[in-house]
C-alpha cells in the first residue's frame, strides 16, 4: 500500500477527560514497529468496558478507546509473518504471543505478554504511543483504541479470519460475545437436556445463553432485575425467568425449588458479588458447576459455606470465554458462517462515526445490546 511506512492521518474519536463526549479528532496515527500492524477499522461497536474506563478516573488521558471491532491490515512491521496486507482481522483487548508458558498451555488463555492491561497507554515495544496530535501523544486504550479509523496493535492482538466473513456482524465476536459464549461452550460445558441459570441478562449473559441453547440445554433460566430483558431474551434461547424484586426468599432457593434441588450449570455475568455467591449456591449438589464471568468491585469478597464445596459443586472463573485469541476466534467465526451461532441478534443499533456519543447514550439507557458504530459514514 501507498501509505505504507508512512504517517497516516485520520479522524478518531478523542477522550480529552474523564466522562466528557468524545470529540472527533484529526490524529496522526505513526507506521506499525517490529511485531505491530496497522489496521483499518471498518467497524467498531461500543462495549461496557470502555464506558468504566472512560468514566473513571484513571490518570490516562487524552485517550482513544474502544477494542471490539472489525477490520483489514494496512500495513505490518518487522518480523510480523502471521498476517500480511489486506487480511481481515478482529483486534482483541487480549493477546496470544504464542511463545510463553501460558501460550503454550492447552488449558490457558492468559498470556504473559499481551494479557488485558487497562493502565499502559502506550505500546509494549518501546512504551511510546503511535497516536498524536500536534506532537502530542494521545494514549492507547487495551492495546487496540479502534475509536479511530487507524489503529497500531501488536500482532498477538489480531485474530486473521475469514474474508467472506462480513466485518459488520463478526466484529462484536471480538469481546463481549466471545466472553459469554465461551463461558457456556469452553467451562461450563452443559450436557444436552441440562438445566442452566444465566444471571445478567446483558450482550455478554445473552451470550451465554446462546451458548448454553448451541450446547442443548434443555432449561435456561434468566434471572435479571431488569424485566424488561425478558422477552427479548426468549430469542437467545432463555425459556424462563427469574426476577430477584419478584420474591421474598433467596434466589438460590428460588432456583432449588424450580428445579428440583438446583440448575446443572450456572453462569454470572454481572459482576455483582451477591449474583456470584448467588450462582454458586443455587447448583445442584454431586454435579452443578457455577462459572463466573463478571468483574467485582475490586474490594469485593467471596463468602460462602465450605460444605458447598464438599457437597460436591464446582466453582470455576474464565477470562474471554477461555479462547485464545488468534487461535480460536477465526473458529468462532465460522460458527457463525455456517449459522450455528446467530450474531445478527446482538445488533440492535447502528450509527455512523460522527455519532460515536450516540452510542455512549444508547448505553448510559440501557437501551439495546450492541450498537455498530461505522467508520466510513
Amino acid at each position: 500500500m501507498a501509505t505504507a511506512g508512512k504517517v497516516i492521518k485520520c479522524k478518531a474519536a478523542v477522550a480529552w477527560e474523564a466522562g466528557k463526549p468524545l470529540s472527533i479528532e484529526e490524529v496522526e496515527v505513526a507506521p506499525p514497529q517490529a511485531m505491530e500492524v496497522r489496521v483499518k477499522i471498518l467497524y467498531t461497536a461500543l462495549c461496557h468496558t470502555d464506558v468504566y474506563f472512560w468514566e473513571a478516573k484513571t490518570p490516562v488521558f487524552p485517550r482513544i478507546f474502544g477494542h471490539e471491532a472489525g477490520g483489514i491490515i494496512e500495513s505490518v512491521g518487522e518480523g510480523v509473518t502471521d498476517v500480511a496486507p489486506g487480511d481481515h482481522v478482529l483486534p482483541v483487548f487480549t493477546g496470544e504471543c504464542k511463545e510463553c508458558p501460558h501460550c503454550k498451555s492447552a488449558e490457558s488463555n492468559m498470556c504473559d505478554l499481551l494479557r488485558i492491561n487497562t493502565d499502559r497507554g502506550v505500546m509494549i515495544g518501546d512504551g511510546k504511543s503511535r497516536f498524536s496530535i500536534n506532537g502530542k501523544p494521545i494514549y492507547h486504550f487495551v492495546g487496540t483504541s479502534t475509536f479511530s479509523e487507524y489503529t497500531v496493535m501488536h500482532v498477538g492482538c489480531v485474530a486473521k479470519i475469514n474474508p467472506e466473513a462480513p466485518l459488520d456482524k463478526v466484529c462484536v465476536l471480538s469481546c463481549g460475545i466471545s466472553t459469554g459464549l465461551g463461558a457456556s461452550i469452553n467451562v461450563a460445558k452443559p450436557p444436552k437436556g441440562s438445566t442452566v441459570a444465566i444471571f445478567g441478562l446483558g450482550a455478554v449473559g445473552l451470550a451465554a445463553a446462546e451458548g448454553a441453547r448451541i450446547a442443548g440445554a434443555s432449561r435456561i433460566i434468566g434471572i435479571d432485575l431488569n424485566p424488561s430483558r425478558f422477552e427479548e431474551a426468549k430469542k437467545f434461547g432463555c425459556t424462563e425467568f427469574v426476577n430477584p424484586k419478584d420474591h421474598n426468599k433467596p434466589v438460590q432457593q428460588v432456583l432449588a425449588e424450580m428445579t428440583n434441588g438446583g440448575v446443572d450449570r450456572s453462569v454470572e455475568c454481572t459482576g455483582n458479588i451477591n449474583a456470584m455467591i448467588q450462582a454458586f449456591e443455587c447448583v445442584h449438589d454431586g454435579w452443578g458447576v457455577a462459572v463466573l464471568v463478571g468483574v467485582p468491585h475490586k474490594d469485593a469478597e467471596f463468602k460462602t459455606h465450605p460444605m458447598n464445596f464438599l457437597n460436591e459443586r464446582t466453582l470455576k472463573g474464565t477470562f474471554f470465554g477461555n479462547y485464545k485469541p488468534r487461535t480460536d476466534l477465526p473458529n468462532v467465526v465460522e460458527l457463525y458462517m455456517k449459522k450455528e451461532l446467530e450474531v445478527e441478534k446482538f445488533i440492535t443499533h447502528s450509527v455512523p462515526f460522527t455519532e460515536i456519543n450516540k452510542a455512549f447514550d444508547l448505553m448510559a439507557k440501557g437501551e439495546g445490546i450492541r450498537c455498530i458504530i461505522r467508520m466510513d459514514n
